[in-house]
């Protein structure tokens, strides 16, 4: 993985400063779906090769929940975003 990574409110920072919580493009279900919706949401993940987005939260530095997408097989870092701004984009 990158060695450093661009924190949109510390500045570029060590990769060991940040731990990454999985997928950024899942979406919650509704209180009321199925419980095989929320097994899929909870308990099932893909595991893919390429360009991906994650969650990623800046656990020693100003703690904001980030979006970084970056390559899984070569580790490059392609953009690192707020999370609540992602989300505002998104209309969640």
């Amino acid at each position: 993985m990158a060695s450093l990574i661009h924190c949109p409110h510390c500045g570029i920072r060590p990769k060991e400063e940040f731990s990454i919580r999985g997928d950024a493009s899942l979406v919650r279900p509704d209180p009321e779906a199925s419980d095989e919706a929320w097994n899929g949401y909870v308990h099932i993940r893909s595991n893919p090769r390429g360009r991906y987005r994650e969650h990623w939260q800046h656990v020693a530095g100003c703690r904001r929940w980030l979006v970084v997408e970056r390559d899984t097989f070569t580790h490059e870092v392609f953009s690192v975003t707020d999370a609540a701004s992602v989300a505002r984009e998104d209309g969640r």
